[in-house]
């Protein structure tokens, strides 16, 4: 089998981004653009990848890590000129080398295969990915002889009438026969209006060297989508978004509405889950099967259970079991464990905190830095009071325990198994098993209070 190799042009600052972020960073659906565009080469059994940088070199980098060898552009002088920047790592290998933008999100391994395979069959020495569009303006056409092999790549501003109605245009990604490739980048000149070396000038000169240059066009438009501005970028988003849900979909999710959906590319979402509107997953969240998330529910980074509910709430970086009822409006904060059977009401927020099986807290309470047993009810209004303005301590809860309404748990402090906490308590010592712990000022009644009162205005 033919080697592969692969080269993802990233050096651009993207000035028109208008960001301080560097352009191919920025996330279409939760992750960078140009991990987007890795992750899909990483599918087509490459031998060698090399990703080249500039602008935001070592932040691409760090996202990227080992994934791929590096090749730096100090300075941005055109496509060709990055590409050359390859030739430490790929010169003088034999196979066929993918270029392809970090900017396109939306790019799939399946049509860079059938690129790959298209460029074999014909022995190619380069082969350009096209597309069909229906107002071709601004873009480079395709000027195909009658045996269907590229005879010229025009810019717009060079074509004829008769080339400026020609529908099909370059799309920025090729492949080359890697030893004809450099060959040929030695060849390029910037002798044009910007002073900078292109990459179609490539395919101008193979083809002038009598080699067969050929274009395998692609039927999706959209996955060809360079992102250069705030408007491509949000229009890949839409995309990346539409195929995100459509592809939940057809593995057995329902979402109600997918237009108002947000589920970012490493959401894992079993069967026959109900997501509503206004739902955002985030990160790597793992869903059950037989859930209802939503409507206007946040998850982020979060493992759910099966046939769990979660109805307008938030949830961060935590694991949540199965059969749990959560919402609405409960929020859940980093490192906490729900187990199964739980039950987090309105207005509840958990943080740092392990909640046992069947347990309840149904309405606003504060449970952080705690661990909840079993079977435990806690009542609305408690508090767990981990903080003295320095440090945080731990509450124990432990298996079987009422919490009344509207008590203070100021720990460190723990609350035995089976007891009972009075409500309105202010609990500071720990509580053995099966105790009652009332702790509370004694109330007094001051008769015809009011009555004096009135008599003062």
């Amino acid at each position: 089998m033919t080697n592969r190799y692969a080269v993802i042009l990233a050096a651009g600052q993207g000035t028109r981004m208008k960001s301080k972020l560097y352009k191919v960073l920025h996330p279409v659906c939760g992750k960078p653009m140009v991990q987007h565009v890795v992750d899909q080469v990483k599918k087509l059994n490459i031998q060698e990848m090399v990703t080249v940088i500039g602008h935001g070199a070592e932040m691409v980098k760090a996202q990227l890590g080992d994934e791929s060898h590096y090749a730096l552009q100090s300075e941005q002088l055109g496509t060709a000129h990055a590409v050359m920047q390859a030739q430490q790592s790929l010169e003088g290998k034999d196979g066929v080398t993918i270029v392809v933008c970090g900017d396109t999100p939306l790019i799939k391994a399946e049509t860079m295969e059938s690129l790959f395979k298209h460029h074999e069959e014909l022995s190619a020495k380069a082969t350009i990915l096209t597309a069909s569009i229906e107002d071709p303006t601004g873009y480079g056409r395709i000027i195909r002889n009658d045996n269907g092999l590229v005879e010229k790549i025009v810019e717009h501003k060079d074509a004829t009438e008769a080339e400026r109605e020609i529908n099909e245009i370059n799309t920025g990604t090729y492949c080359f026969d890697n030893a004809a490739l450099f060959e040929a980048l030695k060849k390029v000149s910037n002798d044009n209006v910007q002073g900078e070396f292109y990459l179609p000038d490539v395919v101008e000169i193979l083809k002038n060297q009598g080699e067969v240059v050929t274009a395998y066009q692609t039927n999706d438009l959209e996955e060809t989508l360079g992102v250069n501005d705030r408007v491509a970028l949000s229009e890949a988003e839409r995309i990346m978004r539409k195929r995100i849900n459509e592809n939940h979909m057809r593995n057995g999710v329902t979402i109600i509405d997918p237009a108002n959906t947000y589920i970012e590319s490493d959401v894992v979402i079993g069967q026959d889950t109900t997501i509503l509107p206004g739902t955002i997953l985030k990160g790597r969240t793992v869903i059950g099967a037989d859930c209802q998330i939503g409507p206007n529910s946040e998850i982020d980074t979060c493992e759910v259970g099966n046939e769990t509910v979660i109805r307008q709430s938030a949830a961060y970086n935590s694991e949540i079991g199965s059969l749990v009822n959560i919402g609405p409006f409960a929020h859940i904060r980093p490192d906490s464990t729900i187990h199964d059977e739980v039950k987090i009401g309105n207005f509840v927020e958990i943080k740092k905190a392990v909640f046992g099986k069947g347990s309840k807290a149904s309405h606003l309470s504060y449970i952080g830095d705690a661990e909840v047993g079993s079977d435990v009810n806690i009542g609305c209004g408690s508090i767990t009071v981990n903080y003295d303005g320095k440090n945080k301590f731990l509450t124990k809860i432990e298996d079987g325990v009422f919490i009344g309404c509207n008590s203070n748990l100021v720990a460190p402090v723990t609350i035995g198994k089976g007891a009972y906490v009075a409500a309105g308590s202010t609990v500071t010592k720990d509580v053995p098993g099966n105790a009652l712990a009332i702790a509370r000022a004694q109330q007094v009644n001051k008769e015809n209070y009011v009555d004096k009162l009135n008599l003062k205005k």
